[in-house]
């Protein structure tokens, strides 16, 4: 048993005062078997916190069934945590934005297209409520009050940023405590007036999230909260990377500046992130400012501890700021993870997709082209098919509105890409005897941040041949959460995969003697998907930035290793290879 608390500008800690130095790291986005590594050099740097989100969509990702195990173990992380010596921080709101796919909520709740979000709307509080019901009780007896290490849990996420509604932020905070949780609570805002104003809650500890100005942040927190410890609860020391987009980085010496004057004003710190991991198969999230901009599968975030899990520059500059801060113990890090260079892999049988959709769907007839969502699917892929009537000449065909990027196909040919950033129109010329129209969707990633995040994906409205929309429609949708009913051809030496551009997956197979990390470059290939030994790795595109996905050494099986690879555009180059270094881009 212990307690957590609040007193006067102090956070105190068993009648102690304690100052938290604390860095995310979130179980869902590393493998299991590298938690333990992770925390132990977070608690090396100097921390004495770690702070995770909860993803609400790792843990319910079909409607009422529920999942806690491998990547969602989220009380063994927790526990780890705590055997390991540190606090915990825990953020359990419905909504955690972190670059993750439609900000942690569920796909499933587009379903219901006259659900309001993250607000009292009863139809979303009755999910939430399901929800808590099932996750709350596994946190309540981690709680420090219950002899656990979680100190401290968040109500909801940035609110201010997005809505203004106190009796949803109130009905949160009932829901919580009424299901046990009686550690401190707090919220976490943007140190503006419009957004301190919206998320804060009466008699809850507001923390404020920046990367820079810690004075000017801090001065601004004071005007709405006179009283109370002073907490960073997001402090940005790097940033995530869109595709097609550069990537980001920031300098070692710029972070210990920002660190040291937050220091200096005598606040709290939770790094966001010390260790960012990876954005395992869909679940990368997307921005939308003035385009929809999709996040690449990597979420390394050029911090503390790189995607591998090396600590880096900016570890070393934070640990000296920290130890002037406290006595520091000689640094003793875990021994560094191998990476292992395994060569080239050649793919040596493939499977075209048009010839596998009764392996990998149920057709579903529709007369209009309806999102994934209203078809029972979440992530991955979506195929509307129709026949068009001939003869037509000079018309384009208009997808209204695609989300995210769609291949249309005439006859089985390829006729051109649709993007939702680039939404042009296809000309499209109908014989007499008419065509068969295939347009195939992909889901890039919800968006996760901000006013636009309501995002069904695939056809939202209609697809017309010029001001015709055409009717009567054969949905498929292809999650591709499963593969192994497809079935493969051996891959003929020297065929050329690049001239029908038709999308297949490809397989071959490589031997492992000794596991290790390793990264797979996929130089000649266009954009698609990586599957090793059965598990999404996640999405590839030769638009970069990213240009090699992370392979950890736990998915990897001594002996033979199956590798898979579904490319949406062909490819003259029917190898990829499995290289020690890193390149992000």
């Amino acid at each position: 048993m212990a307690e957590f608390m609040v007193q006067g500008n102090d956070f105190v800690y068993e009648g102690t005062p304690l100052r938290i130095f604390s860095g995310s790291i979130h179980y869902f986005r590393v493998v299991p078997e590298y938690w333990r590594d992770r925390l132990l050099k977070l608690k090396a740097c100097g921390f004495n916190t770690v702070e995770t989100y909860v993803a609400w969509n790792i843990h319910e990702p079909e409607e009422g069934k529920f999942v806690f195990d491998g990547l969602a173990d989220i009380e063994a992380f927790i526990r780890l945590a705590g055997e390991l010596g540190l606090h915990v921080i825990v953020r359990p709101s419905p909504y955690i934005c972190a670059e993750w796919e439609f900000g942690g909520l569920p796909a499933w709740l587009l379903a219901d297209s006259s659900m309001r979000l993250r607000c009292f709307d009863r139809a979303f509080l009755d999910k939430v409520d399901r929800y808590f019901d099932e996750l709350l009780p596994r946190l309540k007896p981690l709680q420090c009050t219950n002899g656990g290490p979680i100190i401290a849990m968040q109500i909801e996420n940035e609110y201010g940023s997005y809505g203004n509604d106190k009796q949803y932020l109130n009905y949160l905070k009932e829901g919580m405590i009424s299901r046990g949780i009686d550690v401190l609570l707090f919220t976490s805002d943007g140190p503006e007036d419009h957004m301190l104003q919206g998320g804060m809650v009466d008699g809850v500890l507001e923390t404020v999230n920046f990367g820079s100005r810690a004075k000017e942040a801090f001065a601004k927190l004071r005007e709405y909260q006179p009283e109370g410890p002073l907490m960073c609860m997001e402090f940005w020391n790097g940033w995530f990377d869109h595709w097609t987009e550069e990537h980001h980085t920031r300098p070692a010496e710029d972070v210990a500046k920002a660190l040291e004057e937050m220091l200096e004003e005598g606040a709290s710190v939770n790094f966001y992130m010390f260790h960012g991991g990876t954005n395992f198969g869909f679940y990368n999230g997307a921005n939308h400012g003035q385009q929809f901009e999709p996040t690449v599968t990597s979420y390394d975030y050029d911090t503390l501890l790189s995607e591998w899990g090396d600590p880096t520059p900016k570890f070393y500059a934070v640990r000296e700021v920290l130890s002037r801060y406290m006595d520091l113990p000689e640094l003793e890090l875990p021994e560094p993870i191998r990476k292992k260079a395994y060569g080239t892999v050649k793919m040596t049988e493939q499977a075209e997709l048009f010839g596998q959709l009764d392996q990998l769907s149920q057709p579903v007839r529709s007369a209009c082209p309806e999102p994934m969502e209203k078809v029972g699917q979440n992530y991955g892929f979506i195929l509307y098919s129709t026949r068009i009537s001939g003869p037509r000449h000079g018309f384009e065909l208009v997808l209204q509105d695609v989300r995210d990027r769609a291949l249309i196909f005439a006859n089985g040919e390829y006729v051109g890409t649709v993007e939702r950033w680039n939404p042009a129109g296809i000309p499209l010329e109908i014989p007499a005897e008419g065509l068969q129209l295939d347009v195939l969707v992909e889901n890039m990633g919800r968006v996760n941040y901000g006013p636009l995040m309501r995002d069904p994906k695939g056809i939202t409205e209609g697809i017309r041949l010029g001001n015709q929309f055409l009717y009567d429609w054969t949905i498929r949708p292809l999650p591709l959460s499963d593969l192994s009913a497809l079935s493969f051809a051996p891959l003929k030496e020297g065929e050329d995969n690049a001239k029908s551009a038709a999308p297949a997956f490809y397989k071959g197979l490589f031997e492992v003697s000794e596991k290790a990390d390793t990264f797979i470059r996929l130089d000649g290939w266009t954009k698609g998907v990586v599957y090793i030994n059965g598990f999404n790795l996640g999405r590839y595109w030769k638009a970069g930035p990213q240009k090699a996905l992370y392979i950890p050494a736990p998915l990897l099986k001594t002996g033979s290793n199956e590798l898979v690879i579904f490319e949406l555009h062909g490819t003259d180059r029917t190898e990829v290879s499995l290289t020690d270094v890193p390149d992000l881009g």
